[in-house]
């Protein structure tokens, strides 16, 4: 047999919870009962990976503490990552032991909690051990105390070995009819490979950047549709970069007249430039679409155009400066 226990406190020396997840520990060991604990506040990084472990246990212990509400965030984590990734059908057969320890009030209301959670998930819950404890050390040397603590660890076996059946509760029809998962329909393979790629987070920057670079050929492409004008810019500032050697900026310009504003992105030598919106930009300008086409032709320059008033803008002052280096129109 084997049981996992999911730690959901801070890790800290006084917290009772982890003297009662020693007891608990210690008396199942002794009835050959394999126990593996994770501690979330370790593994909070990976917390979406951890519905994997659940799939060799016979039964699991979900320990927490509450130190001024509820049953803490790690913890919530945790059911969340198994409402999305868990195999449902492997919950199902699973028993679920809960242990809320606290120094403030609450330690029943987060047991059910706990077991709501657990039955809405469709797994098994039994009845747990809940405490306030106002001295961690009385606490822990209470002989009558231990007793208990002991008493429900081979309660718990017993529960399992026997695969007792529980009576039905109203929280699995609400699960069956009423809540619904609206994610992709996944395998339990799948589910397990989306965890290990929602808990990458390399993995996640690269999609991040991928959908950002789709972002902008798509904006590219809706501006060949909508005429030369706005495509002939873009094209016109993609000739006359001549990039500054780690030089990183970016200009908004707004043409008012015709509604659309030109987003140009410097990253060293690698330039984006786009129709679309981007409110931190270093750079906010507004003018009109014949003094940017002033501009690309090189009648005029980006600062002459601001001197005179002809294009107003807000922000760092030195990168507006910079702009005439970057783009040199007046060039041939």
């Amino acid at each position: 047999m084997k049981i996992n226990i999911y730690y959901g406190g801070r890790g800290l020396i006084e917290d009772p919870t982890i003297y009662v997840m020693s007891k608990l520990t210690s008396v199942l060991q002794e009835i050959r009962v394999q126990v593996t604990r994770y501690n979330l506040y370790e593994e909070k990084n990976v917390i979406a990976m951890l519905p994997k472990t659940l799939k060799e246990a016979d039964g699991i212990i979900l320990a927490t503490t509450v130190e001024w509400m509820g049953i803490g965030g790690l913890m919530q984590q945790f059911l969340d990552a198994c409402w999305l990734y868990a195999d449902k059908d492997k919950l199902s057969k699973l028993y679920m032991l809960p242990i809320v320890m606290a120094g403030t009030y609450g330690e029943r209301e987060a047991e059910l909690t706990l077991i709501k959670a657990w039955e809405i998930l469709g797994g098994i819950p039994c009845n747990g051990l809940c405490a306030y404890i106002d001295d961690h050390v009385e606490f822990e040397t209470n002989t009558d105390y231990a007793k208990a603590i002991e008493s429900k660890a081979e309660s718990f076996y017993r529960i399992i070995n026997q695969k007792t059946k529980m009576l039905p509760v109203s929280n699995t029809a609400i699960r069956q009819n009423v809540l619904r998962n609206n994610s992709i329909e996944l395998t339990p393979q799948e589910s397990e490979q989306l965890s290990m790629y929602v808990s990458n987070d390399s993995y996640v920057k690269k999609q991040k950047e991928d959908i950002e670079e789709l972002t902008q050929l798509f904006n590219e492409m809706l501006d060949n549709g909508e005429g030369e004008s706005g495509q002939e810019f873009i094209k016109n500032f993609k000739d006359k970069f001549h990039p500054l050697d780690d030089f990183v900026a970016s200009y908004s310009i707004t043409l008012s007249d015709i509604k659309k504003t030109l987003i140009i992105e410097i990253n060293d030598r690698k330039l984006k430039c786009y129709y679309g919106e981007k409110s931190d930009a270093e750079v906010i300008a507004k003018t009109t679409h014949s003094i940017l086409n002033k501009l690309v032709l090189g009648r005029i320059t980006f600062q002459g155009a601001f001197m005179s008033g002809d294009l107003t803008a807000k922000g760092n002052f030195k990168t507006l400066r910079t702009f005439d280096q970057v783009f040199q129109f007046n060039l041939s």
